[in-house]
């Protein structure tokens, strides 16, 4: 199943935030190129620009990432993520939100109020399963 891993990474940034910033804490915490990162600028809801930064990744690279994210995390909240997963898992998809200031500062914190989204994905194929099977991917990325 490792090799039919995903990680969508989305992060929504306000005009008055440093989109510089993003791109150092993403290359500094999780290797990922700036190249890498499908940058858009939007209009908000008045006419405020936005910019949106989406990066997808599999295979190897997405398990790379699994790993970057595992291996930051201190071991309380190593244990509040095994312990949320049930509530975090949907369609075979386990859906992250990390502080952006906390990102940028070069720390992974969870936060559900305007956060950086990473989805990882990976097949299940029985419901019931998504719990053993995420909780077997985390710790075998660590």
């Amino acid at each position: 199943m490792d090799n039919k891993i995903q990680v969508t990474i989305d992060i929504i940034i306000h005009a008055t935030e440093d989109i510089s910033k993003f791109f150092d804490a993403l290359n500094q915490l999780f290797e990922i190129e700036q190249e890498k990162i499908l940058v858009q600028e939007l209009k908000g809801h008045f006419d405020n620009p936005i910019t949106t930064l989406h990066a997808k990744f599999s295979k190897k690279d997405a398990k790379k990432i699994v790993g970057k994210i595992v291996s930051n995390l201190t071991k309380s909240q190593e244990r509040e993520l095994i312990d949320s997963l049930e509530q975090r898992i949907q369609n075979s998809t386990l859906h992250l939100r990390f502080d952006k200031q906390k990102l940028v500062q070069g720390n992974i914190d969870f936060r559900e109020k305007d956060p950086v989204k990473i989805k990882i994905f990976t097949p299940i194929y029985t419901k019931k399963d998504a719990v053993k099977i995420f909780s077997e991917l985390l710790k075998k990325t660590n």
